[in-house]
């Protein structure tokens, strides 16, 4: 069973009180102790927000605000975020309960993400490549945006049902994927590598370097196979570095 303890709602640039209020009551219904708000675009805090948030209000003051999704993600071992656009690129949808029964499947306890977006468009696809797990709500496709709170419900909702039934039973995984800020640094350390040498052009970095991602995020890719890929690319600068000192 997860202990929501672990889990951090997550809403990037929120700009409604009201919302923002009343995710943090949802945050109560569900035992969710931590609300997490990435550059938020109103008074989280006004009388509105603590109007919705009813017995959620300690969780709302208590909420933590962090200038960018990196900061807020930084000590989050798995990153579950949603996505209410048709068009998100090459960004593979893994299916609800594929990816909150993912959440579950860790022996020993670790921080949970659920990111959400803005109200008025959501996560960009350059937010999206920063999470594990990208999930979409099953809405009509004339209109496939929910309301903010609307998705953290539903979501929380599903992740209970899931959790009730204890899906990961005699499932648990020892494999922790790694640290995303470490991995997502190490991919740009990369590609900057191999734009040096020639492998990538400007023009199709962005679009190359994100499907390497999305590669490694499906390979569950673990810390320390991160830092081997660092070792490596180091030592091929110093490599690169070192023949052209001797070819002066």
């Amino acid at each position: 069973m997860v202990n929501y303890k672990n889990i951090k709602i997550v809403l990037v640039e929120p700009s409604g009180p009201i919302n923002v209020g009343s995710v943090a009551r949802l945050c109560a219904n569900f035992d969710v102790h931590e609300l997490r708000l990435v550059s938020p675009k109103c008074d989280y805090l006004d009388q509105d927000a603590k109007k919705m948030a009813v017995k959620g209000g300690k969780i709302l003051e208590k909420a933590i605000i962090y200038e960018d999704l990196n900061s807020a993600l930084s000590d989050c071992s798995r990153v579950i975020a949603t996505c209410g656009r048709k068009e998100h690129g090459d960004i593979p949808l893994s299916s609800n309960k594929e990816a909150l029964c993912w959440a579950f499947k860790s022996e020993r306890a670790e921080t949970i993400a659920l990111v959400f977006g803005r109200e008025d468009r959501g996560l960009s696809n350059e937010e999206l490549l920063k999470a594990n797990k990208v999930i979409s709500l099953n809405t009509d496709k004339s209109y496939p945006s929910l309301n903010l709170s609307h998705a953290v419900a539903i979501v929380l909702h599903q992740f209970n049902q899931l959790n009730e039934l204890d899906l990961s039973k005699g499932n648990k995984s020892k494999s922790y994927p790694a640290n995303l800020i470490k991995l997502e640094d190490c991919i740009n350390d990369a590609g900057s590598l191999l734009l040096d040498i020639g492998f990538l052009m400007k023009h199709t970095y962005k679009a190359k370097m994100s499907k390497i991602k999305q590669l490694l995020l499906r390979s569950e890719i673990k810390d320390e196979e991160v830092a081997l890929i660092r070792g490596i690319i180091s030592q091929t600068r110093w490599k690169i570095k070192n023949k052209n000192d001797k070819s002066k």
